[in-house]
């Protein structure tokens, strides 16, 4: 039985955030077996259009991504009348384009992050779509809040993303190696304060980073006061998510000490499960070839491989020439806790039906 705390983002009405993973690790099968077990199910947006078998396709990246994007929101509703959503990276290129689809589509949501879209309210208009935009401080909080402000809108929720998630994170390189990062609760009880004090009703505040348990979902709900959680990295190890078992099995393989910091190639730090593949990197020993020019901050002539199609190749298992992006807590992932009795990795609902139980035991 999943019995998890709900909450409200505009007229939605949600247990839990999953988080959205590109490339392609939560696509339309993991969305909608969230959305089935009364969670918000989030397609990642990024490369969802790169690196298709036909090389002589004649659309461009940003034609394929947005056609990819269109088809994985429709498939995700036919397998769900739950909430389903979307996560568009600001830092992407064709940031707009991927908008314009989504609210073509009627998302329930949408979750903006990787820099701030001061302009998002204008693109989705009167559409009700709610807005979500992923902050990590009471400053960036209030920047983004003037300028929807400034389009009679305000933001439905704010996720706070703290210094454990996975993939690309907006903290300095040196303070997440020497674990000196803001702390989530710190970053989160500011942005909370902000969200009850600056609005006539007060804006939820959900929490992200690090998020793994259901006594974590307890933590922060009752003790720090969010409203609600975003997980991801525990998702990941679901029969449901978009990645191949191979991906999956490196977070089962993955031991605290392989779960590291790198830079990644668009300028920005990210937590990775390090492998050959990172290793050779590193050595300068991987062949640069974009195909994509997909992020604006991507330094392509300095880089030391293609991020969007090392993750693509991750995706699809071929992790000798790729890595898997991770959490903090990935390497708590363990055959016990995510295999079923048959060796199968756990379906979401028995995921869900965990969350629960460690809930309730917490309390």
């Amino acid at each position: 039985m999943i019995d998890l705390p709900t909450f409200n983002i505009g007229n939605l009405v949600i247990n839990i955030i999953q988080g959205g993973m590109g490339v392609r690790i939560s696509g339309k099968y993991l969305a909608s077996a969230v959305a089935n077990c009364g969670g918000a199910g989030i397609i990642a947006t990024v490369g969802l259009g790169l690196f298709d078998d036909e090389e002589d396709s004649k659309l461009s990246y940003a034609e394929a991504n947005q056609q990819a994007l269109r088809e994985e929101i429709r498939a995700a509703r036919q397998m769900s009348n739950g909430v389903i959503g979307v996560n568009i990276m600001f830092a992407l290129k064709d940031y707009e384009q991927l908008v314009e689809v989504a609210v073509d589509e009627e998302v329930d949501l949408i979750i903006s992050g990787a820099g701030v879209a001061r302009h998002l309210p204008d693109l989705v208009g009167d559409k009700d779509i709610c807005l979500v935009p992923i902050v990590s401080s009471a400053k960036a909080a209030r920047t983004i809040t003037n300028a929807w402000e400034r389009q009679n809108k305000v933001p439905d929720a704010f996720i706070v993303e703290g210094p454990k998630a996975g993939g690309h994170l907006g903290f300095a390189y040196d303070d997440l190696v020497n674990e000196t990062a803001p702390k989530l609760e710190d970053i989160a009880k500011g942005v909370i304060d902000f969200a009850k004090n600056s609005f006539e009703t007060p804006v939820p505040v959900v929490v992200a980073g690090g998020i793994y348990t259901g006594q974590d979902i307890a933590y922060y709900k009752n003790e720090i006061k969010a409203a609600g959680v975003q997980m991801a990295t525990r998702f990941v190890t679901t029969l449901e998510c978009d990645a191949s078992d191979k991906f999956k099995l490196a977070y089962l393989n993955a031991k605290k000490e392989n779960i590291r910091i790198i830079r990644s190639p668009v300028g920005l730090p990210g937590r990775a499960i390090m492998n050959d593949f990172l290793e050779r990197a590193q050595n300068k020993e991987i062949k640069v070839k974009c195909k994509s020019h997909c992020l604006k901050a991507c330094k392509q002539k300095e880089s030391l491989y293609c991020i969007a199609e090392a993750l693509v190749n991750a995706q699809k298992g071929h992790l000798g020439y790729g890595f898997a992006f991770a959490g903090a807590n990935a390497y708590r992932a363990t055959p016990e806790s995510c295999l079923d009795s048959e060796g199968k990795f756990i379906t979401v609902k028995t995921l869900m039906e965990r969350l629960s139980k460690e809930y309730h035991s917490s309390l």
